[in-house]
């Protein structure tokens, strides 16, 4: 059994997963049981982070993943993003890094610059 708080909603439910059957208790709505599965099954998440720039008027740039990826992905992402470096100007939700280390998911701007 794992026990875990869900993060879908402000109610933070305390869920207790089977991690056999994938029996989900203590969810007050479906979306709750579906968290809890899926943290325990394959957990996923958004990663932030920062890149250098060049020619900015800030040093850094803030930048996401497009789309949820596995969380055992994400010190390789860190890395990914640790060692980027982007030239201005650059406008929110262009690409940085194309489907950055094997996951599927960009890396975009988070702002313009």
């Amino acid at each position: 059994m794992k026990n875990l708080i869900c993060i879908v909603c402000p109610r933070g439910c305390h869920l207790t997963v089977d991690e056999e059957t994938l029996a989900v208790k203590g969810n007050s709505c479906p979306k709750g049981e579906e968290y809890g599965k899926n943290e325990v099954s394959c957990p996923m998440r958004t990663v932030t982070g920062s890149v250098s720039v060049v020619g900015g008027i800030h040093a850094k740039l803030a930048v996401r993943t497009d789309k949820a990826v596995p969380k055992g992905k994400m010190r390789d992402i860190m890395h990914a993003l640790h060692t980027c470096t982007v030239k201005a100007p650059i406008k929110r939700g262009t690409v940085i890094i194309e489907n950055v280390c094997d996951t599927g998911a960009n890396i975009i701007a988070s702002r313009d610059m």
